[in-house]
């Protein structure tokens, strides 16, 4: 099963802040848990492991579907880990929770799978769709999808936009201008220990 259905702030409380898991934050600063109170060294292994499963929970994906990003990126020239992270953030459900229109990527995720966004004049209902440099999104323009999209709005999730996403807030469309910067992920992560992690596999 892919998505994950259980307590969230257990999640972000084990594996830091995670902006498109969930908006809420918790009071408690140790991990979740009984041994989250104890203070060992963790293995090499284990800071490989829990920077992958930031990367897992935060978009959203299953082992096999990162498995599968880790493969197209390690054939595409570059950092490995840097052209990972560019693939994630170019899903369409995280371009919608990255423009605001979502707080989460789950809300983001069901907006898509809900029929409620419209990518180049065209109805997508799938949440890994890759967006290009050039595509237009839009939101339906139906009483139901605009309610929800305004009521979202009202209560921004990150404070800025990237700057290779561009938001008409009056008509509720976007461009994609381009492929984001590594300085513009919101997500604090090494990148190299998920690339070194797959590599061990």
């Amino acid at each position: 099963m892919s998505r994950y259905r259980g307590p969230r702030l257990r999640i972000s409380r084990k594996l830091g802040d995670l902006p498109g898991l969930t908006r809420k934050k918790s009071n408690k600063l140790s991990p979740a848990g009984e041994h989250g109170q104890q203070s060992r060294k963790p293995s090499e292994y284990a800071l490989r492991l829990e920077e992958k499963q930031k990367l897992r929970f935060n978009y959203g994906l299953s082992e096999k579907q990162l498995l599968k990003n880790v493969k197209v990126a390690k054939k595409v020239q570059g950092s490995t880990g840097i052209v990972l992270l560019q693939i994630l953030e170019m899903r369409l459900d995280n371009t919608i929770f990255r423009l605001g229109l979502a707080p989460t990527i789950p809300a983001a995720r069901q907006l898509v799978n809900h029929g409620h966004i419209v990518v180049n004049k065209q109805n997508i209902s799938i949440c890994s769709y890759q967006c290009k440099p050039g595509d237009t999104i839009e939101v339906k323009h139906k009483k139901s999808s605009l309610s929800l999209i305004n009521k979202y709005l009202s209560f921004p999730g990150l404070a800025n936009v990237p700057n290779h996403l561009e938001l008409d807030k009056e008509n509720l469309t976007a461009k994609v201008n381009g492929i984001i910067e590594r300085d513009w992920i919101a997500l604090e992560l090494n990148e190299l220990l998920v690339v070194e992690y797959y590599s061990r596999k």
